[in-house]
């Protein structure tokens, strides 16, 4: 293998190991200057913790939630190697729409592919809620979920929003009315304008980033 080589295969793992598996539009965010050390941060859905990774190595007060207790657990793991200052008590077993945290408690509240699982409309809205209060005003919310937005016609409704996709699963999707509605509702502010990815007519995957 070529010195060269080499150099590209130790720069792509120190890529891996500082970032982790972020959302690429998520990390579009960090580009942006729109996170910033000295923020208290929350992952609504944290799964793995393939979000959190750079956020853990850089001094960030990290906290999580998850429904899945072996998830948390393998935060919590992720926590301690990374960051062992944080207490395992950040990283909780909790619905996104009945969380623990105080009202007002953070900087920036994320939730990436975890919106379009919820069981309706009044599910998704509690979720939006119970985030919006627990995140500061002036406070960054960031959310990264399926929509019909692009793939209308390929979508098949089923109830209440749920709609079954051509990659054969069955999601909430949201649109461009309902974001706008409901971002109106919480007295939000856009800090972009809503973005969407075809995944070659499987699914649309929407960027929603708002700022309290």
């Amino acid at each position: 293998m070529s010195s060269q080589s080499k150099g590209e295969l130790s720069s792509l793992a120190g890529l891996q190991a500082w970032f982790g598996g972020i959302d690429i539009y998520l990390f579009d965010q960090l580009l942006k200057g729109r996170f910033t050390a000295d923020m208290r941060l929350l992952d609504a859905g944290c799964g793995d913790g393939r979000n959190l990774v750079y956020f853990l190595r850089s001094g960030y007060e990290v906290f999580g939630i998850d429904t899945s207790s072996a998830a948390v657990a393998h935060v919590r793991q992720l926590s301690a190697s990374l960051a062992p200052q944080l207490p395992t008590d950040n990283f909780r077993v909790e619905p996104v729409e009945k969380m623990s945290f105080s009202e007002a408690s953070f900087d920036a509240v994320m939730s990436s592919a975890v919106l379009h699982f919820a069981a309706d409309e009044a599910h998704f809205q509690n979720m939006v809620a119970e985030m919006w209060r627990v995140l500061k005003p002036g406070g960054i919310f960031f959310a990264r979920l399926a929509s019909t937005i692009g793939i209308e016609a390929r979508v098949q409704l089923l109830n209440d929003r749920r709609y079954h996709l051509p990659d054969g699963t069955d999601r909430f999707l949201v649109d461009e009315a309902l974001l706008r509605q409901v971002t109106g509702e919480l007295g939000g502010a856009f800090l972009e304008p809503i973005k969407t990815v075809n995944v070659q007519n499987l699914r649309c995957m929407t960027t929603w980033c708002v700022r309290k």
